[in-house]
């Protein structure tokens, strides 16, 4: 067996690390993940950060807390865009990276004006307000017929963050770059995975990224939304375990 690798799980937006339970419980041979919640996030007691350079430092010194140099570091949704921006602070951390139901462009002014909305229903509504309104979005219309339990799942963990973390968070996704140039310079391996149902950052952005970056591979999965790897646990980690088994062959031959 090789030596063990770490995979560093970034979670979306607004939920917290309970969203890769599936994967971390599946751990491949020889693999560490490691999933901690945002800033501001779950259980975090750090302040919640405003902009995604401040949230990929605080990714960073986590990184250094725990002794791991470089790692297989991804993310889903949010979690995707805070595995762009500490590339391009810190390429020399990454062994691999995965961009699950993610995009490398920046906000339209559409979108800018919907995260502009939702930071003021949080601010007199609070989280669960956050939760009605972006429950229908994250789950697929598949994972909400036959799986309505994840519902109250994702609902749950909404309801647990602070109004101040989701309101950063919603700062920090409209003040985040254009990431397109940065694709071609990704020189590690890398997974695009995309739910096939997802309605907030549909196949056509996943494509993008897959096609921007040099030798990366792409999975969609079908049935499944914007939350892929808690949709479809077991398509979403055997993409995984694939691709890290692929990240170890290119690690040897290094």
């Amino acid at each position: 067996m090789h030596s063990q690798g770490h995979v560093v799980l970034l979670h979306a937006f607004p939920l917290n690390a309970t969203l890769w339970q599936p994967q971390v419980a599946a751990a491949p041979d020889g693999w560490r993940l490691v999933a901690r919640d945002l800033p501001g996030f779950g259980t975090s007691t750090a302040p919640a950060a405003v902009s995604m350079d401040g949230m990929a430092r605080s990714v960073l010194r986590l990184l250094d807390a725990v002794g791991i140099q470089q790692a297989v570091i991804g993310g889903v949704s949010m979690g995707g865009y805070l595995t762009l921006a500490l590339y391009r602070l810190a390429p020399e951390r990454f062994s691999g990276m995965i961009l699950a139901d993610t995009r490398a462009t920046a906000d339209t002014e559409a979108q800018v004006e919907g995260r502009r909305t939702m930071q003021a229903l949080v601010r007199e509504k609070g989280p669960s307000a956050i939760a009605d309104e972006m429950l229908p979005k994250l789950l697929g219309k598949t994972t909400q017929r036959e799986r309505p339990e994840l519902l109250d799942q994702v609902r749950t963990m909404i309801e647990g963050n602070t109004a101040a973390a989701i309101s950063g968070a919603l700062e920090a996704m409209v003040g985040r770059p254009d990431s397109t140039d940065l694709l071609p310079s990704i020189s590690v391996p890398t997974l695009v995975v995309c739910g096939e149902e997802d309605v907030l950052t549909p196949p056509p952005d996943s494509k993008a990224l897959h096609e921007g970056i040099p030798g990366s591979r792409l999975v969609m999965i079908p049935g499944a939304g914007h939350l892929s790897n808690l949709e479809a646990p077991e398509p979403f980690t055997g993409a995984l375990s694939g691709f890290l088994e692929s990240v170890t062959t290119a690690g040897s031959r290094a």
